[in-house]
C-alpha cells in the first residue's frame, strides 16, 4: 500500500453551537505526495478553511485520521503539535495582517520565527538573506510591512513561512486580495519553490482559475472532497473521486442532463461502469 505525505481518512468535523451542529466536513479523504503542489478549490462553506485548519494543527476532527509524515495529529500531546507547528508546517495567511508585524522590518519578520525556535544568530542572519533573495525582495529587506505592496507583503509572508525549512507549506487565499497579474506572480513563485526545495504545498482557494497552475487540484463541495482535476501536458484531465466507503459525488451539471433524481441503476459491462436514469415509476 501506497504511503502519501499528507493522509486524511474519513475526517469529519462538527461545530456545536447551543444546540446547533454545523458539520464542516462530512468523510473527507485526501491523499498528498511528498514534494507536490496542489490546490483544494471550494466555495465559502464547503470545509476547505476547516481542513487547511486541521493540517496545520490549529483544529481538530470530531472523528477520523489525519497524517502528516512521520505525526499522527490526532495522538499527539499539545506540546507536541506545537513543536509539529513551528517544524513541520509554514503558514501563509490571506490577510498579510496575520502573516507579519507591522513593528518589524521585512527581514525581521523572516528572522522570528527561526530566533523563536532558539537557532544560532550567524544561521538566522544567513537565512534570513538567502529566503528574501529568494522571494527576490533583498532590496526591500529593511522596509517595514506598511511600506510595502499587497504582492511584496505576500512574497515576504512566503519567506516568513519558509524560515525554519519547514517540508509542507499551507497557504489559505494566498491570492485573494491580490490583482490578477500580482497573482500570477506569486503562483508563479510557489511554483518554483516547490522545484527548487521539493517542499509540499497545499493552497486553499475559491478560485478555480489556480487549477491552471498546480499538477492537481481536488474540488471539494459539502465537506467532501468530489473531483480531481489533473494538469498533464497542459491538458486538463478530471476525475470523479471515490471514497474509503466507495460513495462518489456525480455533479449536479451531469444528474441534471441526464434527468437523474434520487436512483440510478448501475451496470457493469466488459469492465465498463455505466450509469443510467431510473425512470421507473
Amino acid at each position: 500500500m501506497k504511503n502519501y505525505y499528507i493522509e486524511c481518512t474519513n475526517l469529519f468535523k462538527i461545530y456545536k453551537a447551543s444546540e446547533l451542529e454545523v458539520v464542516a466536513l462530512r468523510g473527507l479523504e485526501l491523499s498528498v505526495d511528498k514534494g507536490e503542489i496542489i490546490s483544494i478549490i471550494g466555495s465559502s462553506g464547503s470545509g476547505k478553511s476547516t481542513l487547511l485548519n486541521i493540517l496545520a494543527g490549529y483544529d481538530f476532527p470530531s472523528a477520523g485520521i489525519v497524517k502528516v509524515g512521520n505525526y499522527d495529529l490526532l495522538q499527539m500531546s499539545k506540546e507536541e503539535i506545537v513543536r509539529y507547528r513551528r517544524k513541520e508546517v509554514g503558514f501563509i495567511w490571506q490577510d498579510t495582517n496575520k502573516n507579519l508585524f507591522n513593528y518589524l522590518s521585512a527581514i525581521e519578520n523572516i528572522k522570528l520565527p527561526m530566533v523563536i525556535t532558539g537557532k544560532n544568530k550567524n544561521i538566522i542572519n544567513d537565512r534570513a538573506d538567502e529566503l528574501i533573495e529568494l522571494v527576490g525582495l533583498s532590496n526591500r529587506k529593511n522596509h517595514m510591512p506598511y511600506e510595502l505592496s499587497g504582492g511584496e507583503q505576500q512574497r515576504i509572508a512566503i519567506a516568513v513561512a519558509l524560515s525554519n525549512n519547514p517540508p509542507l507549506i499551507l497557504a489559505d487565499e494566498p491570492t485573494g486580495e491580490l490583482d490578477d497579474e500580482t497573482s500570477q506572480n506569486i503562483l508563479d513563485l510557489l511554483n518554483e519553490l516547490n522545484q527548487k526545495l521539493n517542499t509540499t504545498i497545499v493552497i486553499v482557494t475559491h478560485d478555480p482559475k489556480i487549477s491552471d497552475d498546480v499538477s492537481r487540484s481536488i474540488t471539494i463541495k459539502d465537506g467532501k472532497t468530489s473531483i480531481e482535476t489533473q494538469l498533464i501536458n497542459n491538458k486538463k484531465n478530471e476525475y470523479l473521486l471515490i471514497d474509503s466507503i466507495g460513495s462518489l459525488q456525480i455533479p449536479k451539471k451531469i444528474l441534471d442532463s441526464n434527468n437523474i433524481d434520487k436512483r440510478v441503476k448501475i451496470y457493469n459491462e466488459d469492465g465498463v461502469i455505466k450509469i443510467e436514469a431510473d425512470n421507473e415509476k
